[in-house]
C-alpha cells in the first residue's frame, strides 16, 4: 500500500523529514515523553517531533551520565552532542523519570538549541487541585511558546490542532481495532512504521493519509490462522525486527501498552469551552505510565482489560534496561495477567545492544508455550 510505504520511508531517516518541515520554513520542537502537549506546539506554528534513540556507539554521552541511565537517554544525548539533532529549534521536557529529569538539566546546558522547556505535569492525577495544576502548568507553558512564537496562540488555533491530533489519534485506534479484529491485516513491521512516522511526520499528512489506510484496510479480508494474540507493554519500542520476530515465531501484536504505541494515541481530547481544560483532561485521563499515579491498581487494571478486551494468549514485557518506574511496576502486573490465566514474558532490551538471534528463540519458546 503506498500510503504505508510513505511512512516506512519516511522514518529511514528522520533529518530528511526534518530538511523539508525546515524549507517552509517551519522550526521543530523535539520532546521525549507521550505527556508532552503537542497540541500546544503546533498551535504556536511550531513543528512537534518525538526523539528516539540514537543506534550510534554511544561516546560522548558517557561523559555526562552514569552507566546506568537508559538507552534512551544516553542515545538522545548522543545525537545531540555529535550533532545529529541540528535541526532543533528547542526541545521540550516533561516531568517523567529521574533520567529524563537529569537529561533536562545537562541538555539545557550543553545544547544550543533557541527553545527550552521543563513542562513540570502532575505526577498524581487523581485530584481536583492536579487539574487547577495541570491547567496552570499548560498555561505557563503556552505562554512561553507565545514568546519562542513571537505571538499569541489563540483559542482557534488551539482548536484547529486539537482537531488535528484527535484526527490522527482517531485513526490510528481504527488501525488498531482492525489489527485485532482481523489480525495479520497489517504487518507488524508497518503498524511500527505507521505510529512512529505518525510521531514525527508533519501532522497534515499524516492525518490526510491514516484515513487512507483505514479505508483500504476495511476492504482487506484475512484468512483465519492459527495465530497466538500478543499484547506488548513497557516504555518505548524502536525496533520493527520485534514485531518481524514475533510475527515469525507464530505471533502477532494485537495491542499495546506503549508510550510510542497505544498509550501516545488512546484517548480524544474532549469538548469543552476552554480548550486549554480539555488539553488538561486528556493528559489527566489518558492511559497511565509508571511516572504518574491515580492509584495503586490503576495500570494493572489497565493492563488486564487491554489483554481481555484483544483476547490476548500473551502478554510481552519489554522493560528497556535501566528503566526503574517500569522495573517497580513489573512484579505487580505480570502476577495481575497471570490471575487472568494469561502468560507472560519478559524482555530486557537495549537500543544499542539488540541480539536478534536470542530474541527469535525465546519469541518461538513462548509461543509454544502458549
Amino acid at each position: 500500500m503506498k500510503e504505508i510505504n510513505i511512512f516506512c520511508d519516511a522514518i529511514k531517516d528522520v533529518s530528511i523529514i526534518a530538511s523539508k518541515i525546515k524549507a517552509r520554513p517551519k522550526k521543530i520542537i523535539g520532546y521525549l515523553c507521550s505527556y508532552a502537549p503537542e497540541e500546544l506546539i503546533y498551535a504556536a506554528g511550531f513543528h512537534p517531533m518525538r526523539l528516539f534513540s540514537s543506534k550510534s556507539e554511544i561516546m560522548m554521552a558517557e561523559q555526562h551520565l552514569q552507566a546506568y541511565c537508559c538507552s534512551l537517554v544516553r542515545g538522545v544525548l548522543e545525537d545531540s552532542l555529535s550533532g545529529r539533532l541540528s535541526f532543533l529549534d528547542g526541545t521540550v521536557f516533561p516531568h517523567t523519570c529521574d533520567s529524563i529529569q537529569r537529561l533536562s538539566d545537562i541538555w539545557r546546558m550543553n545544547g544550543k538549541y533557541e527553545f527550552f522547556a521543563d513542562v513540570v505535569l502532575p505526577a498524581k492525577l487523581n485530584t481536583q487541585s492536579a487539574r487547577t495544576y495541570m491547567r496552570d502548568v499548560l498555561n505557563k507553558f503556552k505562554q512561553a511558546l507565545e514568546i519562542a512564537a513571537e505571538r499569541k496562540i489563540t483559542n482557534t488555533d488551539l482548536w484547529e490542532s486539537i482537531k488535528k491530533f484527535n484526527s490522527i489519534r482517531k485513526n490510528l485506534s481504527k488501525i488498531y481495532a482492525l489489527q485485532s479484529q482481523k489480525p495479520g491485516i497489517i504487518k507488524g513491521a508497518d503498524l511500527f512504521a505507521i505510529v512512529k512516522g505518525s510521531m514525527v511526520m508533519d501532522p497534515d499528512e499524516v492525518a490526510q493519509l491514516l484515513p487512507v489506510i483505514v479505508a483500504n484496510l476495511e476492504k482487506i479480508d484475512v484468512p483465519k490462522k492459527n495465530v497466538k494474540r500478543i499484547v506488548v507493554s513497557g516504555s518505548i519500542c524502536d525496533s520493527p525486527d520485534i514485531y518481524t520476530a514475533l510475527e515469525a515465531a507464530g505471533g502477532i501484536i494485537v495491542g499495546d501498552d506503549l508510550c510510542t504505541g497505544q498509550r501516545w494515541f488512546e484517548g480524544e481530547i474532549p469538548d469543552d469551552e476552554n480548550p486549554i481544560n480539555a488539553i488538561a483532561a486528556r493528559l489527566l485521563d489518558r492511559m497511565i505510565c509508571p511516572a504518574k499515579h491515580a492509584s495503586p491498581t490503576a495500570r494493572g487494571e489497565n493492563l488486564v482489560s487491554l489483554a481481555k478486551k484483544n483476547n490476548a494468549h500473551g502478554v510481552i514485557f519489554m522493560l528497556v534496561k535501566f528503566c526503574d518506574p517500569h522495573a517497580f511496576d513489573y512484579p505487580y502486573l505480570k502476577e495481575a495477567i497471570e490471575k487472568e490465566g494469561i502468560k507472560t514474558l519478559l524482555i530486557e532490551m537495549d537500543d544499542q545492544q539488540q541480539n536478534s538471534g536470542q530474541l527469535a528463540t525465546r519469541f518461538e519458546t513462548f509461543i509454544q508455550m502458549i
